[in-house]
């Protein structure tokens, strides 16, 4: 008789929030590259551009967004992945092929939820390189999202959400299922042992597929969100994109790279910790 922890259906919301909250400033600093219309700075530049106008603390310009973003879009993908992934799964390891239908389900689903915090998130962090009469300033997520509804109505709170929800499910598929099947691979070799090194290694693979999978998507996510109205939908602003020519939809990769490979492993990392320790005890 053998005893192992599963996760609880909330653990993975938790966990991507300890992870954004490390991460943040390359997410602020992705966004503000992939709303250049024209490459004008780098990734290094960007940053130092941002802390030059407005100081150290204008880089954790919208946290609040993005934890509210998490605890809507990552707490729904994960709690749906893992729950049935434990359901199926509890005769033997489930098909990769299953685990990216389900990670697919699971992120379009918290893409589509997690919209109006994705949408506030975006303009908060955009706000600081905006002249001051033009921007926005939220106090906080829970302000941009009312003054969105009031001012704008509540067909721009979900505003991108098709890009959102396609994100979502390429990123879920990056991450989770890839990381479960990377993660079953490392083991079946009997090298290594189900302990933190298997899980970073893992994680960084996942990061990787998944910053590879969603770039073109996300940065139509980024320039939908924070328009102004100069597109008329999805396929306008691909077209506007696609002027700028091909490597525009992978505008802004390095810091998206450099952004999610490490949030995607200190993700994977805080939550089999929450696992281990507070997860629920499971008899086989």
């Amino acid at each position: 008789m053998t005893e192992k922890r599963v996760s609880r259906w909330y653990f993975g919301g938790l966990a991507s929030c300890g992870a954004a909250c490390c991460t943040h400033p390359l997410d602020l600093v992705k966004v503000h590259l992939q709303t250049q219309q024209e490459v004008k700075m780098k990734m290094t530049g960007m940053a130092m551009h941002v802390v030059k106008n407005d100081g150290v603390l204008a880089l954790y310009n919208g946290l609040s967004a993005s934890l509210l973003r998490q605890m809507s879009y990552s707490l729904t993908r994960f709690a749906i992945y893992e729950t049935v992934r434990d359901m199926v799964g509890s005769q033997g390891p489930m098909p990769f092929y299953q685990k990216v239908l389900l990670g697919a389900f699971g992120g379009f689903t918290g893409g589509f939820i997690g919209t109006p915090a994705d949408m506030v998130n975006v303009r908060m962090q955009n706000d600081v390189k905006l002249p001051p009469e033009l921007r926005r300033n939220y106090k906080n997520a829970v302000d941009g999202l009312f003054r969105v509804w009031r001012e704008e109505g509540t067909r721009k709170l979900f505003s991108g959400a098709t890009m959102a929800s396609s994100r979502g499910a390429l990123v879920t598929v990056g991450q989770l299922a890839c990381y479960d099947q990377a993660k079953q691979l490392v083991l079946s070799t009997g090298v290594m042992r189900d302990n933190i090194f298997t899980h970073f290694i893992s994680s960084f693979i996942a990061g990787g597929c998944a910053t590879f999978l969603c770039q073109p998507l996300d940065v139509l996510k980024t320039r939908l969100m924070n328009s102004k109205g100069e597109y008329r939908g999805v396929l306008h602003c691909l077209t506007e994109t696609a002027k700028l020519g091909p490597l525009a939809f992978y505008k802004g990769l390095v810091p998206a790279g450099i952004r999610l490979v490490p949030h995607t492993i200190l993700t994977f990392l805080f939550l089999e910790q929450l696992r281990k320790y507070f997860g629920i005890k499971v008899v086989s």
